[in-house]
């Protein structure tokens, strides 16, 4: 390669993209993007928050009563391991900083390990709520609570848990495309941005549980 030619590859590197003049201001304008997006997620949720605080206030009776049928000790596990995912995920962003390609890729995985035990455990705790006819709307069956409310509580429960659970599993895909490319050698000190950004979706999806979990689980 010339040296006019390396000078070219070090102005115009691969991942900038052709309608960006500098990769300043690439960057500037995908973290903004971001922002933006995860600020319509914000609001998505902000709207079942109010539904629920909406209905909780028509049926309290219900919504007490349902709310001790739902297992604590699982809501607190998985509210630890999506604590402790983030902490992976800011790690393994550190890392990528400082071109400890390695170890990025390692802590991404232990992130989507850390995912994938939530929803498991998220799916044993659906299923019980399934056996015990604890279900939205007219599929409501369970005998232990019967407060007018109590069917609309779960409808709740399963919109909001199961909208989360969605996010989890675009997070976790993320990130192993993310894991992937690390892996490929596409990132490192002079260019990691996605990672940054993928670690921002993945705060948010932990955000949103540590909302959830107190609003449904502990209330």
């Amino acid at each position: 390669m010339s040296s006019s030619e390396a000078h070219q590859e070090h102005e115009h590197p691969w991942y900038l993209a052709h309608h960006f003049d500098n990769i300043k201001v690439q960057n500037y304008a995908v973290r903004m993007g971001m922002w933006l997006f995860l600020g319509t997620e914000v609001l998505l949720f902000a709207g079942l928050f109010l539904g629920y605080t909406v209905y909780r206030y028509f049926y309290p009776q219900a919504f007490e009563e349902c709310s001790q049928l739902l297992s604590v000790g699982m809501g607190a596990f998985n509210t630890v391991v999506l604590i402790g995912s983030s902490f992976l995920v800011v790690w393994a962003y550190h890392s990528i900083k400082h071109d400890q390609v390695k170890k990025c890729a390692w802590l991404l995985f232990l992130t989507i390990v850390c995912a994938g035990i939530f929803l498991v455990v998220k799916y044993f705790e659906y299923m019980h709520k399934i056996h015990e006819g604890q279900l939205p709307g007219k599929m409501y069956t369970f005998e232990g609570v019967t407060a007018p409310g109590a069917n609309m509580y779960f409808s709740i429960y399963f919109l909001m848990t199961g909208l989360h659970a969605l996010h989890v599993i675009i997070g976790a895909t993320i990130l192993a495309v993310l894991m992937v490319r690390v892996m490929k050698g596409k990132y490192g000190s002079h260019h990691n941005v996605p990672i940054e950004l993928g670690g921002l979706y993945w705060h948010l999806v932990d955000l949103v549980w540590i909302f959830l979990f107190p609003l449904l689980y502990l209330i």
